[in-house]
C-alpha cells in the first residue's frame, strides 16, 4: 500500500504482515539531503541553540536581547545564530541598524519528515 506522509507497519496474530509507503508529495520541490539534515539536527543539539531557537520561535529578536534574556554575551549569540543560519532555520530581517532573527517554522516543523525521507532514500 502507498499513503501519506508516514511508512506504516501493521501486524497482527493470525494476518499477513502490511507495510504502507509514503508517497512523494506532488508540491514538494527537491528532497532535502541527508547532509543537510544532520547539520539542522547537530545544530539544535546544542542547549545554548536550542534555548535561541525556542526564544526566536516565539517572535522575532535582536542578538542583544536574546543576549540579555539568556545572559550570554552578544558575541556568544552570535556565533549560535550563525550555525542555525548556515542549517537553514533562520528568517533574517533588518529593521534600521537592527538585524531580527526569528525561527523558519516551516522548515523546523519539516525536519522530522525530512529525517525520515532522507534514511529511507
Amino acid at each position: 500500500m502507498f499513503g501519506r506522509p508516514h511508512l506504516v507497519a501493521v501486524h497482527a496474530q493470525g494476518w499477513r504482515p502490511v507495510l504502507q509507503y509514503p508517497v512523494a508529495d506532488p508540491q514538494a520541490g527537491e528532497p532535502v539531503s541527508l547532509a543537510l539534515v544532520q547539520q539542522r539536527l547537530e545544530a539544535l543539539a546544542h542547549p545554548v541553540r536550542l534555548r535561541l531557537a525556542r526564544s526566536i520561535a516565539r517572535g522575532p529578536h535582536t542578538t542583544g536581547e536574546l543576549a540579555a534574556a539568556w545572559n550570554l554575551t552578544a558575541p556568544e549569540v552570535s556565533r549560535h545564530l550563525a550555525v542555525l543560519r548556515k542549517a537553514g532555520l533562520l528568517h533574517i530581517r533588518r529593521r534600521g541598524r537592527y538585524v531580527l532573527y526569528s525561527l523558519d517554522l516551516g522548515t523546523s516543523a519539516r525536519l522530522g519528515a525530512d529525517l525520515v525521507d532522507a534514511v529511507l532514500r
